[in-house]
């Protein structure tokens, strides 16, 4: 049995955030019903498609192990089929616009008052406040949550990052609030109404940043390049390039080959407790005892002399060789992997991080795994629905449709085209 079984999801998802929450929720088992629009669906089907007349790997690889079902809300007919299918799941997702799910007339009241046990489960931009009703994607959520304005270096533009904190990041948060909710209302019997701002999710992700600019009011952040360069600080957290944002100095270093490899880099912690190991590795034995290495404290105006060094050592090396050696003597590093080298990574399509998907019109594709195991609730990964594939299974199986119900349903354009007309 997987965790999640006999969990209904009603999703009204597109894009991102929202669908990588209910994707989660299908690895571990519910039965993620996908609502899409005849004829069009989901945007990114069609967004940055690679193979005529497929599914584009945005849609495939947001929206496994889902069923589809296609509903026009504004035909009578259709609207009476939500109704049914908010009476009889356990959970509504969507990540509409501010005040689109009110507009079809799914107001938190409405949907309480259909099924009191329904959870209402929203990824918005913003919470309450100024900008609430502001539209937010990826990148801005970046922005409006801090991790723009402390990434990158410190005398170029913010930078957003290549991982979607903004969009995914916030599918997770929500994904852990709906099971939250679902695990209360074993003991309360009723639902609640679940909401996630992508800005509230990156500040999360940024705490250490909101950390930094409250230590930077007591004086300069001194595990910072620019502190042993001599610059000033500002009155709020600068970027600072690769330097670590823990308390154990680490950047990224040139190995062998960078001239013609753009990943030929490695990250290099100077852990405390192996300093000496770093020492006498890179051939600077009299450090263990100078006054100006011999401690952390010593070593943090110095920081950037101590990288120089260790880079000589490295570009000596190829980032593997170099890690091969770093990990002999437990010092804390990792190669910089390309999505090349971690699409043909052996040991990820193992462990199930990298897994392949057979699609009937695109063929064979990579995607990524459930990140989260559970020991009793293995997860295997399906592909994506075809646009309204489920449709007449939906129908029957969970909504108790007759055959000449659902024929009705088809007929009236509810679930798309009238019999016998061809969709726009």
């Amino acid at each position: 049995m997987q965790a999640l079984e006999g969990i209904k999801i009603l999703d009204f998802t597109h894009v991102q955030s929202g669908p990588s929450c209910t994707q989660l929720l299908a690895w571990f088992g519910a039965d993620v019903i996908k609502v899409e629009r005849p004829g069009a669906g989901d945007a990114t089907r069609d967004q940055l498609q690679d193979v005529p007349g497929a599914d584009s790997l945005y849609f495939t690889m947001l929206n496994h192990n889902k069923r589809s079902i296609t509903l026009d809300t504004k035909t009578p007919e259709g609207l009476a089929v939500l109704w049914r299918l908010v009476a009889e799941c356990d959970v509504l997702v969507e990540n509409f616009a501010p005040g689109a799910l009110a507009r079809m007339g799914l107001t938190w009241e409405t949907i309480h008052a259909a099924n009191p046990r329904m959870i209402l489960a929203s990824v918005k931009g913003f919470g309450p406040g100024d900008y609430e009703h502001c539209k937010v994607y990826e990148n801005v959520a970046q922005c409006v949550g801090g991790a723009a304005s402390t990434t990158g270096f410190r005398t170029g533009t913010p930078m957003v990052t290549g991982a979607q904190i903004g969009d995914s990041g916030t599918g997770l948060h929500l994904a852990l609030g709906i099971v939250t909710a679902l695990y209360q209302r074993t003991h309360s019997g009723l639902g609640q109404r679940v909401d996630c701002a992508m800005q509230d999710a990156v500040l999360n992700l940024c705490r250490v940043k909101l950390r930094d600019q409250q230590r930077l009011e007591r004086g300069p952040l001194k595990e910072y390049s620019q502190f042993g360069e001599g610059i000033p600080f500002g009155d709020a957290v600068p970027r600072a390039g690769n330097d670590s944002g823990g308390g154990q100095p680490g950047r990224i270093l040139k190995c062998k080959g960078w001239e013609t490899d753009p990943n030929a880099y490695l990250y290099f912690i100077t852990q405390g407790p192996v300093w000496e190991k770093i020492c006498d590795l890179i051939g600077e034995p009299d450090w263990k005892t100078h006054p100006d290495y011999a401690t952390p404290k010593a070593r943090l105006p110095h920081l950037n002399e101590i990288f120089t060094r260790i880079e000589a050592w490295t570009m000596a090396r190829t980032k593997f060789e170099a890690m091969e050696a770093l990990n002999a003597l437990h010092i804390p590093c990792g190669p910089i992997l390309s999505m090349k080298e971690i699409a043909e990574d052996e040991g990820l399509r193992a462990s199930g991080a990298i897994v392949e998907v057979e699609h009937p019109a695109r063929g064979r594709y990579l995607t990524v795994g459930n990140p989260i195991k559970l020991s009793a609730s293995p997860t295997a990964v399906t592909r994506s629905p075809l646009l309204g594939e489920h449709t007449d299974e939906i129908l029957r199986d969970v909504l108790g449709y007759s055959p000449a119900e659902c024929e009705a349903l088809a007929r009236s354009g509810a679930i798309g085209a009238p019999l016998g007309v061809a969709a726009e």
